[in-house]
């Protein structure tokens, strides 16, 4: 179907008041809070007077002023239309609003509707429609027409001489749709039961009627299936407004005759989708013509407006008045100021105003109300052609807009082919320069060809400028680099050929491409389409604003569920997931991935508390760099009795440990003067040390564990956890990175360690322990040099055995042999 001209449309909508349209009956609503399910009762006019508002909120939320519309009942104790007036007849047929712009109104008026007594023929509303659609389309034939009859079919119709209609609605090219309430639909697996006679003689004749226009102009439909597809998503084609440019390649000024100049016509190729802004809305009270008749209330845009007032409060300290500040206030059309603020405001015009604009802490005024522009022209300039492998997909700002030549001048067509046909062949795209009117700013962007059977043009799409990149360096995930220069190939950061394996399976069982439906030959489609994605702010957006407008209380007619196409897509297809799940486990277990609990927040005291990293010393680069010294000053607190000394350290040559910096003394208190004694210094109150790197939870920290570990031993009531702890933090400090720094603090903490499980009875905790600690050592990526050191120590460090647990009158399931052969392994 071809794109539609926004707006340039009259619909006009045929609506049945006859008594037969007052039948009650319960219509199902959104669940309620807790899924229980709600209902409310209403006439069949109500239901159906909700797909008129919707239609007509849509054209209100377009905001065109070419997209009118006009209601005409039937079924009315009155008549009221233009047919009767020049020929009599056509009864009961009232033209209740005229074909007009909608607005708020239009939507209040339709509520007033309520059914006659009086039954309504379908067929003389039609024709009253099409007479009062010409007579006012009489001087505007390019416009769309649309009717739409809204009915239950429950009033007998006149059909004589129905085919002389369809002639006349096929001539004006009128297409017509049948809502019907309770119409049988195939679609819906709805037939009602019971149906009148008459009502299925007239559905059938509906069929018949809408079944006899030409091409698509035919339409008929349940109401149900209709309030359904209003709240689907759908994409509205429409065309472009053409801009006329000219297109140059080569200096047309200097050499003319190695320059070529064609014009062309630009359109949009792609516009992007915004959600449609919220509008606040007030109500207001009138009376009607007579004093008797009841207030009404209307609903009505606010409107805004801004009024420019000096602060006094400010100005009238300082005493300048060239330094006034202009305060911007805005107030809705019918809200009252009086009372809201009770600062000196003078207000002044917006003449009187000089346009500044802010340059640091100052403003920069502008007479004129912007700066000298660059004296622009209208074209587009080719200034050069790069490949097309080159091209940066970041890059794009703008839509994509159509480039092709003018359709009247053939010279020009073949001149514009030729630059394509050249580009496509060469594989190039060129770098142009577009002003799309005089005076306009410059936009840089790029020109790609396109060449269809009968059509050559070229794509645009603006690019930035040098000044609008930003270069941002991250370092490589594959290749990691000591601070000392030395490239690192295995280390926890990087992944393993097993993790790498078993992410790669994951990705595979997660593909979509494979998990949509089968086609006829039983293969398998991709599950996602873009084309059926659709943004759910925009068209959520616009359904709770189009519901909120049609219905009279939210809290009785709540917003309904979105539609299954806009969801569809919001959770994976059981079948990946039932697929994936044998690989999401094993990427579980492979990648150690567990749930980290929240750390608490440390208050602070007198400042900042720096935690220590636990991979200080260690710099992950992606390039290979010189090596530096990390200054590791010790400061000393000045005594009362004499000046402070600095004890410096320095590193063995053959030591883990980075060079210490020879400068600590930098660090000290510069209020101590050479060779002069110190002042004396009031003693510290000694504060409760802090321990960033214990996790929440447990009683052992990774700074100081052999410390803490003595400490909760003395308590007496927390062996169990102390020693649990214990084991945890030893295994994690020498899976670290440079956990040769405090190999014998470790050696320390496991010896304590054994002792206090031999003691306390804890033997089973201890084997545990070790057994784990030589999993982690022995993996591929973990910390041999450390289990090495445990062997060399012997069998003084290895499991608890039988004979040791005897002596204390403990039990161990471990025999002596496997307990020296343990340690030895």
């Amino acid at each position: 179907m071809p794109a539609e001209r926004a707006g340039y449309t009259v619909t006009v909508f045929l609506v049945d008041i006859s008594p037969s349209m007052g039948a009650t009956r319960t219509v199902r609503q959104a669940p309620g809070p807790n899924g229980e399910p709600r209902s409310v009762e209403m006439t069949n006019l109500q239901w159906a007077l909700q797909f008129v508002k919707l239609k007509i909120q849509e054209m209100i939320f377009h905001g065109r002023k070419t997209e009118q519309c006009g209601v005409i009942v039937f079924g009315s104790e009155e008549t009221d239309n233009i047919v009767n007036e020049k020929h009599g007849g056509y009864e009961h047929v009232s033209e209740y609003i005229p074909i007009c712009t909608p607005n708020a109104r239009t939507l209040a008026k339709l509520d007033e509707l309520e059914p006659s007594e009086t039954a309504g023929d379908a067929i003389d509303a039609l024709i009253v429609g099409i007479e009062t659609q010409d007579d006012y389309l009489e001087r505007k034939r390019t416009w769309t027409r649309k009717i739409v009859i809204v009915t239950d079919g429950a009033s007998p119709l006149e059909i004589e001489d129905w085919e002389a209609t369809v002639k006349r609605m096929s001539s004006l090219s009128i297409s017509l749709t049948v809502v019907g309430v309770d119409f049988d639909d195939d679609e819906l697996q709805y037939h009602e039961e019971d149906k009148p006679a008459i009502k299925r003689a007239n559905e059938s004749f509906y069929a018949q009627f809408v079944s006899a226009l030409p091409g698509d102009l035919g339409l008929m439909g349940t109401l149900e299936h209709a309030l359904l597809s209003l709240s689907s998503p759908n994409i509205k084609e429409t065309k472009s407004a053409l801009t006329s440019n000219i297109l140059r390649l080569g200096d047309v000024e200097v050499r003319e005759e190695e320059a070529l100049e064609m014009s062309v016509r630009v359109a949009k190729c792609t516009s992007l989708a915004r959600a449609g802004g919220w509008k606040r809305f007030f109500g207001t009270t009138i009376k009607g013509m007579d004093e008797e008749d009841e207030r009404q209330v209307v609903f009505r845009e606010l409107k805004r407006r801004t009024e420019y007032v000096i602060d006094r409060a400010q100005t009238g300290s300082d005493g300048d008045d060239d330094n006034k500040s202009v305060t911007l206030a805005d107030f809705d059309e019918d809200e009252e100021r009086q009372g809201k603020d009770d600062r000196p405001m003078e207000k002044v015009e917006k003449e009187q105003l000089v346009r500044g604009y802010k340059y640091g802490s100052t403003y920069v005024p502008c007479p004129d109300g912007q700066f000298l522009k660059l004296h622009t022209r209208q074209g587009i300039d080719i200034c050069g052609f790069f490949s097309k492998k080159n091209f940066n997909r970041s890059y794009p700002l703008s839509e994509v807009s159509y480039v092709f030549a003018t359709p009247t001048s053939a010279p020009d067509q073949i001149a514009f082919s030729s630059v394509v046909q050249a580009m496509y062949e060469k594989g190039v795209l060129a770098i142009a320069r577009m002003v799309r009117i005089d005076g306009a700013e410059p936009k840089m962007g790029v020109l790609s060809s396109v060449v269809w059977p009968k059509l050559d043009l070229l794509l645009w799409v603006q690019m930035p400028f040098a000044d609008d990149i930003r270069h941002y360096t991250f370092p490589s995930l594959t290749t990691l680099t000591s601070r000392t220069g030395e490239r690192i190939t295995k280390h926890p950061y990087l992944p393993s050929e097993e993790q790498l394996a078993t992410m790669d399976r994951f990705i595979d069982d997660m593909d979509l491409s494979d998990a949509g439906e089968k086609d006829e030959q039983g293969d398998r489609q991709p599950w996602f389409d873009p084309r059926l994605s659709y943004n759910p702010a925009i068209h959520r957006t616009k359904q709770a604003l189009f519901h909120a407008a049609v219905v009279p209380d939210l809290a009785t007619y709540p917003l309904p569920p979105p539609h299954p196409e806009l969801t569809k897509y919001f959770e994976p297809p059981k079948r990946v997931l039932k697929r994936a799940r044998q690989s999401l486990e094993a990427c579980k277990e492979v990648f150690k991935v567990k749930e980290v609990p929240k750390k608490a927040p440390k208050a602070r005291k007198d400042g900042h508390v720096h935690a220590a990293d636990e991979d200080e010393d260690m710099i992950l680069l992606d390039r290979k760099g010189p090596a530096r010294k990390r200054p590791d000053a010790q400061i000393s607190t000045p005594s009362l009795s004499g000046p402070s000394q600095v004890t410096k350290k320095r590193a063995a040559p053959n030591s883990d440990t980075e060079t210490e910096s020879e400068d600590e003394g930098l660090l000290l208190p510069k209020a101590v003067s050479k060779g002069g004694p110190s002042l004396p210094t009031p003693t510290a109150s000694p504060e409760p040390e802090l321990d960033p790197q214990r996790v929440p939870g447990r009683i052992i920290g990774n700074t100081f564990p052999l410390k803490d570990f003595r400490v909760n031993l003395s308590r007496g009531d927390v062996v169990t956890k102390a020693v649990e702890d214990m084991g945890t933090v030893i295994r994690e400090i020498v899976r670290r990175p440079f956990a040769g720094r405090r190999k014998d603090e470790m050696i320390e903490c496991l010896r304590a360690l054994r002792s206090t499980c031999l003691k306390e009875d804890e033997i089973d905790a201890w084997n545990d322990i070790l057994k784990g600690l030589k999993s982690d050592c022995s993996s591929e990526t973990g910390n041999k040099a450390f289990w090495s050191e445990l062997k060399k120590l012997g069998r003084s460090t290895s499991l608890i055995s039988t004979l040791e647990a005897e002596e204390v009158g403990a039990i161990s399931q471990v025999p002596e042999s496997v307990a020296e052969a343990f340690i030895q392994q």
